[in-house]
């Protein structure tokens, strides 16, 4: 009994270390690639799990790379995987650009791949130009006119400088550069509307794709459209500030003319004041006068007709012109 339960477990550890075993050397995997042709050792699977790397990952695309006919060794990939770069990528890029028929090394598709661009992507886009739309690029022409255009790039990678190179943000913002530029020199936005593909011309001709990791095959304007009468509106702007200008001074001027016109009237009532002051001693010198024998009675009465006669004059001519004025001559009138 003891010995069939010690057989038992015996054998329960010997099934459990073939399955750690198997687990920790990838037998299945070592069959397949010397079924595939590749010579991978056990020792090298080993090491791949000591230094946690998946061997999977390292000995499909070798198959993949093997089958394809190119020279690739384990520690290429390896070293790319520790690096930190993507192997089944840049393995599928070197087919590629294998059966395109471009010349790609491996050291030149795992530095792409290591800056952090598509290197596959890459290749297929060498194969397969890709077409780039511009946003709404607006410029103005010499008329003041605006014209808003958009194009259409079709570009293609160039794999020599896809380490460095600028991304397609660059090449947009260079043919928008040209498009503003080309219309600008233009005399009339109708040029524009009759030549859409003098801006093409033009565009292409500058070498836009000088630093970038394109090449730019063609560029081709997909709509045109009028827009706005800057020129126009420019001038609108401009009139209505030299109208608010104007205002502002005019505004100035009549305040000015009114403070004149407040320091007239105090002026004038000033004057009024001295005036009375000045008839307030006609009365008293009159009376002096009287005093002194210097005036007789009959001579102040006829001068008190003369007056009267002289308000009533006033009176009457005053009546048909409708002004409100006030009546009398001032100190006699009573």
């Amino acid at each position: 009994m003891f010995a069939g339960i010690t057989f038992l477990i015996l054998v329960v550890l010997i099934i459990l270390a073939v399955v750690v075993l198997f687990s920790f050397i990838p037998v299945g995997l070592w069959i397949s690639a010397l079924a595939a042709g590749v010579r991978v050792g056990i020792v090298t699977l080993i090491g791949m799990r000591l230094r946690r790397v998946p061997p999977a990952g390292i000995v499909n695309p070798l198959i993949k790379a093997y089958k394809a006919g190119l020279d690739i060794t384990v520690d290429q990939l390896e070293a790319h995987y520790l690096a930190g770069g993507n192997v089944d990528r840049v393995v599928d890029a070197l087919i590629a650009s294998e059966r395109a028929n471009i010349n790609l090394l491996f050291e030149r598709a795992a530095a792409i791949d290591l800056a952090g661009r598509n290197v596959l992507e890459a290749v297929q886009m060498s194969v397969n130009p890709k077409v780039i739309q511009t946003p709404l690029v607006s410029a103005v022409a010499k008329d003041g006119i605006e014209v808003k255009v958009m194009a259409r790039v079709t570009v293609r990678a160039n794999i020599d400088r896809l380490v460095g190179g600028a991304g397609e943000e660059t090449v947009l913002a260079r043919v928008g550069e040209g498009v503003v530029s080309t219309v600008g020199s233009m005399e009339n936005h109708k040029e524009v509307l009759e030549n859409p593909d003098s801006i093409s011309r033009t565009v292409l001709e500058k070498g836009l794709d000088s630093g970038t990791a394109f090449e730019i095959l063609s560029i081709d304007i997909a709509d045109v459209d009028v827009g706005r009468n800057i020129g126009a509106t420019l001038q609108m702007d401009q009139a209505e500030a030299d109208k608010n200008i104007a205002q502002a001074k005019a505004e100035e001027r009549r305040a000015m003319a009114v403070a004149r016109e407040q320091e007239m009237r105090a002026a004038v009532e000033e004057m009024r004041a001295k005036v009375v002051e000045a008839e307030a001693e006609v009365p008293r010198a009159l009376a002096d006068a009287l005093r002194q024998g210097n005036l007789g009675v009959m001579d102040y009465y006829n001068m008190q007709n003369i007056l009267a006669d002289t308000g009533m004059r006033q009176n009457i001519s005053k009546m048909g012109t409708g002004e409100d004025k006030e009546e009398g001559n001032g100190y006699l009138s009573k």
